[in-house]
């Protein structure tokens, strides 16, 4: 006997099998928003380098008083203005402006906005929605209504919580597994990458799930708003207070100067930054001037607000996240978004996300390393088989190639293209869909190999390009200071060698050749007309 009872053992089992079952179901999608999230904590990094014609900012005053002459320029009389500054990752503000009559639009793009330089001049970058649209992929899915992509993020997060947890209860010395890796050994080498993934950043990967659920809990969980609120706009009215609207006296009066009031900011945040700037009614004397604090000066997302009078400069209100509850759900916001991280902390969360990835690709292809074994003709798998195998070539290896897809669309399509930022997008599926094809079409070594290797050659050749055909290379970043372009570069051209490495690692494995199984015969009862001894193998035979 081990010690185990049938119960323990019988439980042990079950967890098994919804781990198992759990994890395949979401997989896929689950890869994407793992690997769409990890990648978006570079997401203003990723915008910076998707539009080269904006250089690095270094006086953020410089850039919002460039701003408010621009709109000063460009609609004196608005009913409001709004600047969205840079910090020290992105580069550029936006400046827009809301008439009268004219509601501030939700979505899409808005007519009235510019991007200002850091020269705090106007300036043409190329149509693109950047790092954006890896960010908002994570949550919202693409080309399906936002509603239906949250409920799905939010299904897959729930699943993944339940893999989790399941899986530690499954894996009862994972922890000792950790520390073993067994090379060469196909199912069993699988198995011990899928589990050192898990562990290196388990804390990880169930906080980010967890909090991951929380940012969108009002969707997913409504009861208790409904239960205490006439309706939804009712309880973000309460939750998220705001000014009165200003109106305008008619009187025109100059505005405070806009350093003065960004350097009595700082001192009431202790050292924090403004990130949005609105200007109601500017240029009259009922002006009111709103700061907004970024969103990486502190862990806890919420509404930091300074309310300014426009024509003194000084402060009229504060408003800051009060409430337990509201901390408790902006500081998980805070976590999972990770806006608050420094570099290195930054770069820890981006691992953990690649390892998050890595840990879904392996158990994807654990599935089918462990049924291949089981199959009566492994040269002539069943349906079911084929298609989760084909599906992990073009999923697995297929994404990335595509995100790469998305950097050459932002370099190779015409600048004055109507329609370029969406086009970019469209490109990327189109690619993805593709190599979902293609995964198809060819036999499932070679198509492993294929995709790895193109997708070394799409992100190693991004840097290339830029050295040879434009003027933001990673030498002429170094040479001006960017910093930020020129480590994107660098980052490309490492995981164009990592995924070189693993088609090679893919051409040089030589798996054993299978082995058909026959059925066994059915045993057949001993004749009991015939002796003993002459049903012995052994005696007939001699």
């Amino acid at each position: 006997m081990n010690g185990k009872t049938p119960k323990a053992q019988g439980f042990r089992q079950s967890q098994a099998g919804l781990h198992t079952w759990t994890g395949l179901l979401v997989g896929w999608i689950l890869y994407l928003i793992f690997l769409s999230g990890a990648v978006s904590y570079w997401r203003e990094e990723i915008t910076r380098w998707t539009q080269p014609e904006i250089g690095a900012t270094h006086d953020v005053e410089t850039v919002a008083r460039g701003a408010i002459a621009h709109l000063q320029t460009v609609a004196p009389k608005a009913a409001s203005w709004s600047i969205a500054l840079p910090d020290e990752r992105a580069s550029g503000a936006t400046a827009t402006f809301r008439e009268k009559a004219r509601p501030a639009p939700r979505r899409g793009v808005d007519p009235n906005a510019v991007t200002i330089g850091p020269d705090g001049k106007v300036v043409q970058p190329r149509d693109t929605e950047g790092g954006d649209v890896f960010y908002r992929l994570h949550f919202d899915l693409r080309y399906v209504p936002v509603i239906w992509g949250r409920w799905v993020a939010g299904f897959c997060a729930m699943f993944m919580l339940v893999a989790i947890v399941s899986g530690v209860i499954t894996h009862k010395k994972i922890f000792a597994d950790f520390f073993t890796f067994r090379p060469g050994k196909g199912q069993r080498s699988w198995l011990d990458g899928h589990n050192a993934l898990a562990v290196l950043a388990l804390p990880f990967h169930a906080m980010i799930t967890y909090t991951g659920l929380v940012t969108l809990m009002v969707l997913y969980v409504p009861w208790g708003v409904a239960a205490n609120y006439p309706s939804k706009t009712a309880y973000y009215a309460q939750s998220i207070t705001r000014a009165k609207p200003v109106k305008p006296t008619g009187e025109a009066a100059a505005l405070a100067d806009i350093g003065a009031v960004l350097k009595t900011a700082e001192r009431a945040w202790e050292g924090g930054h403004a990130g949005l700037i609105r200007i109601d009614a500017p240029n009259d004397v009922a002006a009111r001037i709103t700061l907004t604090r970024r969103a990486s000066d502190t862990l806890v997302d919420g509404r930091w607000e300074i309310v300014f009078e426009g024509v003194t400069g000084q402060i009229r209100s504060q408003v800051a996240p009060s409430s337990s509850g509201m901390i408790a759900r902006g500081g998980m916001i805070g976590l999972h978004a990770g806006r608050f991280a420094p570099m290195t902390l930054r770069w820890l969360f981006f691992l953990s996300g690649l390892a998050g990835t890595a840990m879904v690709a392996t158990g994807l292809v654990l599935w089918i390393a462990k049924r291949r074994q089981k199959l009566a003709d492994p040269s002539r798998p069943h349906f079911g088989f084929r298609l989760v195998e084909r599906l992990n070539i073009g999923a697995i290896a297929g994404l990335p190639a595509a995100m790469a897809v998305f950097l050459w669309a932002n370099r190779l399509l015409p600048t004055g293209m109507a329609g370029r930022g969406d086009w970019e997008v469209h490109v990327m599926f189109i690619a993805w869909s593709g190599l979902l094809l293609h995964g198809f079409a060819r036999p499932p070594r070679r198509g492993w190999i294929e995709q790895l290797a193109l997708t070394a050659v799409l992100l190693a050749g991004l840097p290339a390009f830029n050295l040879v055909a434009t003027q933001r290379g990673i030498v002429s970043s170094l040479m001006a200071g960017d910093m930020s372009m020129a480590v994107m570069d660098l980052v490309l051209l490492g995981l164009g060698a990592a995924f070189a490495a693993m088609a090679f690692g893919v051409a040089r494995h030589r798996p054993a050749v299978p082995k058909v199984r026959t059925p066994r015969p059915a045993p057949t009862a001993p004749n009991a007309a015939q002796p003993m001894a002459a049903r012995q193998p052994e005696e007939v035979e001699a």
